[in-house]
């Protein structure tokens, strides 16, 4: 950590990064709670280079730098996941066409299936997001043939055998039954392709609707499908957090 002479005083960092205001930024690094590049800060007046600084309040990651993205779209059904398609089909990339900022998308969703997809520039975070090891869990509403048999919650949690080896589910619960169709809720951290459907299949649910809710902290909520939207600050430092950033 070095206090940079041609960088930024902190607190006015933490103020442009909407943590607090600048007056309430002093008190947080008075009060030991803000580090900078792993070292507590306690003296005011520092100044930091925000391209390079890498700074954390209450143990959470405070992006601070100016040109990084971080975007969620509710990708609709038929849309693939990629930037650009030679056949012309519609892909998450017609929905950041107009942006300056190169983007890509953070893993993938299959045609067929709905929901929240991660864009962003920040080549670091995407990748640890997308890397099995740190175990990022991922939600998905399914619609399902039903009834579902009570059994079949725990067969998902224990593991199935697969072509490609066993999987197993983090959680999964029942949310609703109507007319011959069941909605289940399925948690997991695996990212094979197609894994979510090619389980509930082998366990004689085959996927009627697939729409992803959740990845880590981060929630579709109610936004609309082919809308997008900026994750906020809380949103942004809590994925960094589950990988360890």
């Amino acid at each position: 950590m070095s206090n940079s002479p041609e960088g930024i005083r902190l607190q006015k960092v933490l103020s442009s990064a909407g943590v607090a205001s600048r007056r309430a930024a002093e008190d947080l690094i008075d009060q030991g709670r803000v580090s900078v590049d792993g070292k507590v800060v306690r003296e005011q007046g520092m100044r930091v280079d925000p391209q390079t600084a890498v700074i954390h309040v209450d143990g959470a990651r405070v992006i601070v730098r100016d040109d990084r993205v971080y975007l969620a779209l509710n990708k609709p059904k038929g849309v693939l996941s990629t930037m650009d398609d030679e056949r012309n089909r519609p892909c998450v990339g017609d929905y950041v066409r107009d942006r300056a900022d190169k983007l890509f998308h953070v893993g993938r969703l299959d045609a067929d299936t709905e929901g929240l997809l991660l864009l962003t520039n920040d080549g670091d975070l995407a990748h640890r997001l997308m890397h099995p090891s740190f175990e990022v869990l991922k939600t998905y509403l399914a619609e399902v043939p039903g009834p579902v048999g009570r059994d079949v919650g725990k067969r998902l949690r224990d593991g199935v055998m697969l072509e490609d080896g066993p999987a197993r589910v983090d959680s999964f619960r029942m949310v609703d039954n109507f007319a011959g169709k069941a909605l289940v809720e399925v948690v997991l951290h695996e990212g094979r392709k197609h894994i979510v459907r090619r389980m509930l299949e082998e366990v004689g649910h085959p996927v009627l609707k697939l729409v992803r809710t959740q990845i880590g902290d981060v929630y579709l909520g109610n936004q609309r499908p082919g809308s997008i939207r900026s994750l906020n600050r809380p949103e942004v430092g809590s994925l960094y957090k589950s990988v360890g950033l």
